[in-house]
């Protein structure tokens, strides 16, 4: 296996975006790269006619680990229409794609950091709060799961 170094988190994130806007141009849907001051929306994808369409926005992890890191406004944001869809790039393996719902994202987010808060610290002290929030999908349920974006 060929090795590289790891990729600075802006390449990263845009490597990611690339990867979806090619993943969704591929199953023969409109993608387009929205520029950076698009609020929470890095792709905007919509059927091959254009009557149907959703704000994508893209997590990208370098690794193989199971956690994408959120922010705390993850649980506040009231976008409709929004995915996320959350990138592994794998070092050089197969990239895995999971395509989430914003509502979905928004719950897991909220309810694993009210568990966290809840468990006690190495040294059994409580938790300190944070707005780091943190999404993974271990059994595979938002695994390749593009029919949830509804552009079909």
């Amino acid at each position: 296996m060929p090795q590289r170094s790891r990729l600075s988190t802006t390449l990263s994130g845009i490597a990611g975006e690339y990867f979806v806007a090619a993943e969704l141009s591929r199953r023969g849907y409109v993608a387009s790269l929205t520029l950076k001051n698009s609020k929470g929306i890095d792709i905007l994808a919509s059927d091959s006619n254009a009557t149907k369409s959703v704000g994508i926005q893209v997590k990208t992890h370098q690794g193989r680990g199971k956690d994408w890191i959120l922010s705390q406004k993850v649980e506040t944001d009231t976008a409709s229409n929004l995915f996320f869809v959350f990138v592994r790039l794998n070092e050089l393996e197969a990239v895995e794609y999971y395509v989430v719902p914003r509502e979905d994202v928004s719950r897991f987010a909220a309810d694993r950091h009210r568990k966290y808060l809840q468990t006690k610290g190495r040294n059994g002290q409580q938790r300190k709060d944070s707005s780091m929030r943190k999404f993974s999908d271990l059994e595979g349920k938002y695994l390749n799961r593009w029919d949830l974006l509804g552009l079909d």
